[in-house]
């Protein structure tokens, strides 16, 4: 049977406990405070050194009725807690193959990595699918994590898995395949300037025959630009798009 221990595996071990300063934990805190009042995703510190967190923001839709106190005093067992029991064997795995793809990275540029990747919680007895970004926060000399920031927001998929590993700035990206465990290299999708208008007007809430107005042209025209959006994101509908859009950046 698995438990919380699974999550801080050998790859990651902090063994330099005399580098962790955490005389600078508040400073951290405050800013993921800061940025938590701005926005409608989930904030979290994670201390793989104490093997707990040390922040979560409050949000009610990704807490699964606990306040952010009752989380940090559950730690991970949150995961095992709030998490059905189909996707933990997931997180477990996505937590092998994340540090198992930062221990090939040189420790100098682990911190402009992130990995993303879906899984479902249980709230108020529903399944929602969430997204998770999780990113180092502090690393020790030798390249271990010894923070990690999270943050947490709804999914644009519809099913848990969609795990990516990214570069700030690079167009390329990583891609695992759990059946296979492999990653593979990928490059986003690129949006031509009438593609990136249309999904910029439709963030401001205009509709087709308003974005055509403005954009002088035909309804048709801004027709074909969605469903090329559409192609290139691999999503289903306008909202899918913009979250997908959001996510990597491509505005």
């Amino acid at each position: 049977m698995n438990t919380t221990d699974d999550f801080f595996i050998p790859d990651n071990e902090v063994r330099l406990a005399d580098e962790l300063d955490y005389s600078r934990v508040d400073e951290y805190i405050r800013t993921a405070e800061a940025f938590a009042h701005t926005t409608y995703q989930s904030i979290y510190i994670i201390d793989y050194f104490k093997q707990n967190f040390l922040y979560v923001s409050p949000n009610p839709m990704f807490l699964c009725g606990l306040s952010p106190e009752e989380v940090m005093e559950s730690g991970y067992r949150f995961y095992f807690d709030c998490v059905p029991e189909e996707d933990r064997g997931l997180l477990l795995e996505i937590n092998r193959a994340g540090f198992a793809f930062y221990s090939e990275i040189a420790p100098a540029e682990r911190r402009d990595y992130y990995i993303s990747y879906d899984f479902h919680i249980i709230n108020d007895n529903h399944k929602i699918l969430v997204n998770h970004k999780l990113t180092p926060l502090a690393l020790t000399s030798d390249g271990r994590v010894w923070l990690a920031l999270c943050v947490v927001s709804a999914s644009n998929h519809t099913c848990a898995g969609q795990i990516e590993m990214h570069k700030a700035g690079s167009t390329d990206y990583w891609v695992y395949n759990t059946a296979v465990r492999r990653w593979s290299k990928k490059t986003m999708p690129t949006l031509s300037e009438g593609e990136k208008s249309v999904l910029a007007l439709s963030i401001q809430g205009y509709t087709m025959t308003e974005i055509a107005d403005r954009m002088c042209l035909a309804p048709d025209t801004v027709k074909k630009y969605r469903q090329r959006i559409f192609e290139k994101l691999d999503v289903r509908n306008i909202s899918e798009a913009i979250a997908a859009a959001s996510n990597s950046r491509l505005l």
